[in-house]
């Protein structure tokens, strides 16, 4: 094991001072084709070094890297590319064909794959490019980084989140507190496990870059070769998905216990709600080097829970540091009382850059109370001030005039042994408007019946949260970032409801 920080993918690997003279480069041949400071420019990469050095030249730039999850389909990639005016896209070969399907061709590429024995038409192949270009500035100059993220889209089409410039101050203060809440150090050893297309990791990837520290990104998340990477590269520092946690702890405890992991000091996690069994089984693993923190995109983390805190807190989210604040409101747009379930409202550390969303500010204004926002969740905050969480908006169902939270079913549901997860939604009800419906995706080897998982809900909360419907699923349409697509399910029910109309 080298004791000179890399970065590295598959077989490809990188010194710090090699990527930044490639990310100068970039810069250099972005000048060349006519992008200038504010511009965007697409990402359509999957995880690899490629994306980190060229997401670095991008910024170098003055332009805003925009990462594209390149799972979608052509027309999900017209919206994306037409939504945010990319001036040039970064395209791995394989994904060529669908971004020029999505803009008729119209795009300069720059393909990227050394593979590839051709480019095809005004299109131009990644390695001679840059080598036609001479490094301009220092990528550590850059002032930016973060980008223009999409949102999922997990409730409708994603959104461009448009960021205030983030000037060289503001980004110091935020990489010293992810440094302190995260376990990060310059030239320490970090792990990236998730799509760099994420906010998460992606703004891993940049304070991974800044901070110099050896750095192995996993092409796809594969539980045995996460341990093993930890392993081999004597990780001390990782951020996960909760969906990253199950399949770990379905590992055969032996294998789990056949990898030294002595190095990791932390485990940080976010994206999606952790069941509390899930985490209170990783804590016990590895220790009480498990961190959370919540926030959106276009907040950036707001409250942060230590292992400590979560352990006396069971089910927090954590709380407000540095200066942010959460608020939780009730109908009336006032200030919900301690422990009443409301909509959460988040106000960024004043270091956090202000955002609108491309091409509509009207959608800010729509989410906006006071200076604070909302991305869309229900919560309530202990007297302490510790915000847990208790379903999103959009979830809620209301059934008879009553208002049902859907979280509080699926943390039964996880109780039950033999669900290894679950979606539970509204559906269309004639007599009560809505009504509930559980899909369940049952453990390897697990039977249940419809009537032992309505039995065991019914055992532990009122009737009416007992679900009507039960569906077990092979598999639970999820994001790689461990979100739910729980408009998949809903929405055949509803289009079923609307053709009988």
């Amino acid at each position: 094991m080298s004791d000179t920080p890399m970065i590295r993918c598959g077989s490809v690997e990188r010194t710090h001072p090699q990527l930044q003279e490639r990310a100068a480069r970039i810069a250099s041949g972005l000048a060349g084709l006519g992008v200038t400071a504010g511009d965007n420019i697409a990402v359509v990469l999957a995880n690899s070094v490629e994306f980190l050095e060229i997401s670095a030249g991008i910024s170098l730039s003055g332009a805003n890297p925009v990462p594209v999850n390149w799972h979608w389909k052509s027309e999900e990639l017209a919206h994306l590319l037409t939504d945010s005016a990319a001036k040039a896209a970064f395209v791995h070969s394989d994904f060529v064909s669908a971004v020029d399907d999505a803009t008729a061709g119209s795009l300069p590429l720059i393909v990227v794959d050394s593979a590839a024995a051709s480019v095809p038409g005004s299109h131009r192949e990644y390695e001679s490019w840059l080598a036609g270009h001479e490094p301009e500035g220092s990528a550590t100059a850059a002032t930016s980084g973060l980008g223009m993220i999409y949102t999922s889209g997990t409730t409708g089409k994603p959104k461009g989140i448009v960021r205030e410039p983030v000037s060289a101050e503001s980004m110091v203060r935020m990489a010293m507190g992810a440094m302190a809440r995260m376990g990060l150090r310059p030239g320490g050893r970090t792990l990236i496990p998730a799509p760099l297309y994420h906010t998460a990791p992606n703004t891993m990837g940049v304070f991974a870059v800044r901070l110099g520290m050896d750095t192995t990104i996993l092409t796809r998340f594969d539980p045995e070769e996460f341990l093993a990477a930890i392993e081999r590269h004597r990780v001390e520092q990782v951020q996960m998905v909760p969906t990253m946690f199950t399949r770990l702890l379905r590992l055969p405890e032996q294998v789990r216990r056949s990898y030294d992991l002595s190095s990791l000091t932390s485990i940080v996690h976010s994206a999606a709600p952790c069941p509390q069994h899930v985490k209170q089984q990783m804590i016990d693993w590895l220790g009480p080097i498990v961190t959370e923190y919540y926030g959106g995109s276009e907040t950036g983390p707001i409250v942060w829970c230590s292992a400590e805190e979560w352990l006396r807190h069971p089910g927090t989210v954590g709380a407000p540091v540095d200066g942010a604040a959460v608020r939780i409101v009730g109908p009336d747009n006032r200030e919900a009382p301690v422990g009443e379930v409301g909509v959460v409202y988040l106000k960024p550390a004043d270091y956090w850059p202000g955002f609108t969303y491309r091409g509509d500010d009207t959608k800010r204004r729509d989410i906006e109370l006071d200076g604070f926002v909302t991305v869309g969740d229900m919560g309530r905050v202990d007297a302490e001030g510790y915000l847990y969480l208790t379903d999103r908006m959009s979830d809620m169902v209301i059934s008879g005039g009553v208002n049902i939270y859907p979280a509080e079913i699926e943390g039964v549901l996880h109780e039950l042994p033999g669900v290894a997860d679950c979606a539970v939604f509204g559906i269309p009800d004639e007599e009560y408007g809505e009504s509930l419906a559980a899909h369940i995706e049952l453990a390897d080897g697990a039977e249940l019946t419809e009537a032992g998982v309505r039995d065991f809900v019914r055992a532990r909360l009122a009737g009416f949260k007992v679900p009507r419907v039960v569906v077990f699923d092979d598999e639970l349409p999820r994001e790689e970032s461990g979100k739910l697509f729980k408009r998949r399910l809903r929405d055949r029910y509803w289009r079923d409801a609307a053709t009988k109309i």
